[in-house]
């Protein structure tokens, strides 16, 4: 049982929504690896429901999203302004992604939580950008509800598929070596004279 299984089995579902939420407010934390790992330990019976786990999943990336969104949009022009120039991020960027975000905010919040870093700025980039918050709230529920199924369920059912494959596959291949043996013991036998004769040639 590896550290994730550990954190795991000892805070469950608060361990999928607080990783989860916290990569969602901005912090590089593995939430999608965190995901993928609690819906394989809810295959394997270890005292996780995959329900719970989709449900948590998606509570921590709303929550985290939501309160980077109010970040953004408290604090996130002011700093923008004083500190943007030493970054690159000019008045002309700042008005182009306002403008992106306007056009196609919707779109950029629902698909960004599929995309690694995206997932974590997504929020604060929405606030900052000043995008309407009530489009925001829908468009970060469908993609955080999406997501978390799509892994969550995802890699539940794959676990659950291997799980049901490794026994006829196990009994297969201990049927393949024991047919392997018969077969070389037969050959062994058939050539039993040559080979006496091969290692009597080799020792003399």
């Amino acid at each position: 049982m590896g550290s994730t299984d550990h954190f795991l089995a000892a805070y469950g579902y608060f361990a999928v929504t607080a990783l989860i939420g916290l990569e969602s407010l901005g912090l590089p934390l593995p939430g999608e690896t965190v995901l993928i790992a609690a819906s394989a330990y809810a295959a394997a019976r270890h005292g996780l429901n995959i329900g719970g786990v989709v449900l948590a999943a998606i509570a921590g990336a709303i929550l985290g999203s939501v309160v980077a969104f109010w970040l953004g949009r408290k604090f996130g022009g002011v700093l923008l302004s004083q500190y943007g120039r030493y970054v690159g991020i000019t008045a002309s960027r700042i008005k182009l992604s306002e403008y992106l975000f306007r056009c196609h905010g919707g779109k950029i919040i629902f698909f960004s939580r599929f995309v690694t870093v995206l997932r974590s700025l997504a929020g604060l980039l929405g606030g900052v950008n000043r995008m309407e918050w009530r489009r925001f709230l829908l468009f970060n529920g469908l993609g955080a509800i999406t997501w978390a199924s799509f892994y969550g369920f995802g890699t539940f059912l794959f676990a659950i598929e291997v799980k049901r494959l490794a026994a006829p596959v196990s009994i297969g291949l201990g049927i393949a070596a024991g047919i392997g043996i018969i077969a070389g013991l037969v050959w062994a036998k058939r050539h039993e004279l040559e080979l006496e004769k091969r290692v009597a040639s080799i020792h003399s």
